[in-house]
């Protein structure tokens, strides 16, 4: 463990009338305590999820890979300052780590790709082949198995995205084998209840008031999913209506 808590700081809030800080439920949270390796923030789009886990890693001082800058019709300044308004509590220190998100992965890859046309062992790290020709859960997964080797803080921000069910199976039990060491921890933001039924893992809701821990089967992901498997023929009412 490295960080075991952040605070919201409402009175650094720049504004309350733009996102992120017209969040209600940012308003409402003060304090996360961060209690074991893995912690999860699940919650609906559009609730907070991703926005805070990114600025809990800025604010860590963790590197953020960013893509091709493109311009944008409508810019929201107060979009990244969330990092400014929040406290990291860490135990014993600073380490380093990284973020990952599948848009910027790719970029990230095509740049691996160009670096080992110089310097062809960089793909060593990274189980011997390009990024490039392998599916994207393939060097997905190659990329997570080398960068977790590492003592580190680590956030996935919808890591899923790119993985197959049995793909992310086989996250699960690399981030139950890292957080394990104690070397490694883990902030995930994620939609996927395979990866929110890590045994290491604490699990923050975002689908309320306030950020609230719940357990794995009282997030709204796992209902859904119990619903449709148990409900007969769900998939074709559905389609019928």
């Amino acid at each position: 463990m490295y960080i075991d808590r952040i605070t919201v700081n409402h009175a650094q809030f720049p504004t309350k009338k733009a996102y992120p800080f017209n969040l209600s439920i940012l308003r409402n949270t003060n304090t996360l305590d961060f209690k074991t390796p893995v912690t999860v923030f699940a919650g609906e789009n559009g609730t907070g999820k991703s926005t805070l886990l990114k600025a809990v890693c800025l604010k860590c001082n963790i590197h953020i890979w960013e893509g091709i800058e493109r311009t944008r019709i409508d810019v929201n300044p107060f979009e990244e300052k969330l990092r400014y308004a929040i406290d990291v509590q860490w135990t014993n220190g600073t380490v380093k780590g990284s973020f990952f998100s599948p848009e910027l992965f790719r970029n990230f890859s095509q740049l691996v790709d160009e670096w080992a046309v110089n310097s062809p062992g960089i793909l060593e790290y990274y189980g011997g082949h390009s990024l490039l020709t392998q599916s994207h859960g393939q060097s997905t997964m190659a990329y997570f198995r080398a960068m977790y080797e590492r003592k580190g803080l680590y956030f996935l921000d919808e890591p899923e995205s790119a993985l197959s069910p049995r793909t992310q199976l086989e996250l699960l039990a690399l981030l139950d084998e890292k957080s394990r060491t104690g070397d490694a921890q883990f902030i995930i933001s994620t939609h996927s209840p395979i990866l929110m039924s890590c045994r290491q893992a604490q699990i923050f809701s975002f689908d309320g008031p306030s950020i609230e821990r719940v357990d794995f089967t009282d997030t709204s992901h796992y209902k859904v999913y119990r619903q449709f498997f148990e409900t007969p023929n769900l998939g074709e009412k559905r389609l019928q209506t």
